[in-house]
């Protein structure tokens, strides 16, 4: 079964066998949480040093927190806090806000998408960060803690629920990386999110998470994280 990227979305190619050998309910709800666990774990000794580098040198910068937490909306609409390497300057917030204010073009591209490809906030360190995707790494321990996934949606801010029309969403826990992520991650609405959770909530399987990793390792090489 091979994966690939058509027209902004993430399709399995036709394999002329209807039947789904990798029985994935049981995967879903057996196999995917340990599996995931004992991945991460793995990565653990390798992983621990280097956030701690990389939270060295976002420090070094302003002396302040290296580590950001924000609430997110959880799988069943629950709440937890999701942790990742700081990529922006103090008080970004309140620097988004005025910025959105003197910029209609940008006021537009965020109502739109929820992002900015040019994010006045975001530090150099940061952009680093960003585009390599190590930004995320700390998000490990929420997969460790149960709030979240290795592959599912991604998280979503309570502020954002009321523009979100699917609910695939709240049947899974969030994900470090996905469908979203790496078939519309730059180029689709936030709006549009909803059919991509919705369609890999349907189409949820041991193959299908393979496929997903594997392209998540081809977008970070490729270095076009946001």
């Amino acid at each position: 079964m091979a994966f690939e990227t058509h027209t902004g979305a993430l399709v399995r190619a036709a394999d002329g066998n209807s039947q789904n050998v990798t029985h994935p309910r049981l995967y879903r709800r057996l196999f995917k949480r340990p599996l995931e666990m004992a991945l991460v774990l793995l990565a653990s000794p390798v992983v621990v040093p280097v956030v701690m580098i990389l939270a060295l040198m976002v420090w070094v910068r302003d002396r302040r927190n290296p580590f950001y937490s924000q609430l997110r909306i959880g799988r069943g609409g629950s709440s937890y806090r999701m942790w990742k390497l700081r990529t922006m300057v103090v008080n970004a917030d309140a620097h988004l806000q005025e910025y959105l204010e003197t910029n209609p073009e940008a006021r537009d591209e965020w109502e739109r998408t929820q992002k900015l490809r040019q994010d006045p906030r975001v530090t150099v360190v940061g952009r680093i960060l960003r585009a390599c995707s190590l930004d995320e790494l700390p998000q490990l321990w929420n997969v460790m803690k149960g709030d979240m996934s290795l592959i599912g949606p991604r998280p979503m801010l309570p502020e954002q629920e009321g523009m979100y029309g699917g609910d695939g969403y709240y049947k899974l826990r969030p994900g470090i990386t996905g469908y979203w992520q790496i078939a519309g991650r730059n180029s689709t609405s936030f709006a549009a999110r909803a059919w991509y959770d919705d369609h890999y909530e349907r189409e949820l399987s041991f193959f299908r998470d393979v496929g997903i990793l594997t392209q998540t390792i081809k977008v970070v090489i490729a270095r076009t994280g946001c």
